[in-house]
């Protein structure tokens, strides 16, 4: 019986050489960089690296990113979730270019996105909005690149969701309303949070698609602005020091989705 279980245990994985292979690999790309941006962060000691990211033009960056950041997570938790309600459960013309059109964001590269938005709600703006270098214009750069976390990680999940339970459920007099807040949502939730907290992710660390809208101005500085700003300005301590700030911030809500989904899988079993 032994033997057998090695035997299976053998035919399911690449045994020692593939874990080292993928331990070094892993160490490599994403371990090193990762120690040495730490490094870079701490060459003046603890005391440094907090007068670093506790400065006022860090603290107005990193404050700008995070509200901004959570204020678009909800409105794309929410539109994202509607957006694929409309993709799964409707049939109109046009439906697989409205599907290409969800993914564009994650194929165009982010300052072309800039680009495109500063055409449009820059100053010589064809609808007639001159956003550029306002918190609103940062918010629409961050909704735009990431709508499609949401709407790619509901989307499956609502393909599988039992109809019958809906149909039945209406069939005792159950409003639409009632019917998705009992039936729909509970189903949902798990692929929701986990696509809302990677949009809130993706959100933190962008760069590209704010760069041309922001106006980079102090009042409007995200902070991937500021780590650019003092890398410019010959100051790779305070860059590193912030870099090391939204990875921590990025790895807690990542840690987070794990321990959620993880708990919700063991109160379904």
């Amino acid at each position: 019986m032994r033997g057998r279980g090695r035997a299976r245990a053998g035919a399911g994985g690449l045994g020692g050489v593939g874990i080292g292979v993928a331990t070094l690999w892993l160490s490599v790309i994403v371990l090193l960089p990762l120690a040495a941006v730490v490094a870079k962060s701490l060459e003046g000691g603890l005391p440094a690296f907090w007068d670093a990211i506790t400065a006022p033009a860090a603290m107005r960056a990193l404050r700008l990113t995070l509200v901004v950041s959570v204020v678009v997570t909800l409105i794309n938790a929410v539109m994202g979730t509607l957006i694929a309600w409309v993709l799964v459960r409707d049939d109109f013309r046009g439906k697989r270019l409205v599907g290409a059109l969800i993914d564009l964001p994650f194929a165009l590269p982010t300052i072309v996105a800039s680009i495109v938005l500063l055409a449009l709600i820059g100053a010589n703006s064809p609808i007639g909005l001159d956003l550029v270098a306002t918190h609103w214009a940062i918010g629409i750069a961050l909704l735009f690149v990431t709508l499609p976390f949401v709407v790619r990680s509901v989307q499956p999940v609502l393909l599988e969701v039992d109809k019958e339970a809906e149909q039945a459920a209406a069939s005792l007099g159950a409003s639409n309303a009632t019917i998705f807040r009992r039936i729909v949502l509970p189903a949902l939730l798990p692929a929701l949070v986990s696509g809302a907290g990677l949009a809130f992710a993706r959100a933190v660390g962008e760069y590209g698609s704010v760069v041309l809208v922001s106006g980079n101005t102090p009042r409007n500085q995200v902070a991937s602005q500021y780590i650019a700003d003092r890398i410019e300005t010959d100051r790779p301590a305070a860059a590193a020091a912030m870099s090391v700030t939204l990875l921590l911030l990025t790895f807690v809500v990542l840690v987070g989705l794990r321990l959620f989904t993880h708990w919700r899988q063991r109160r379904a079993g």
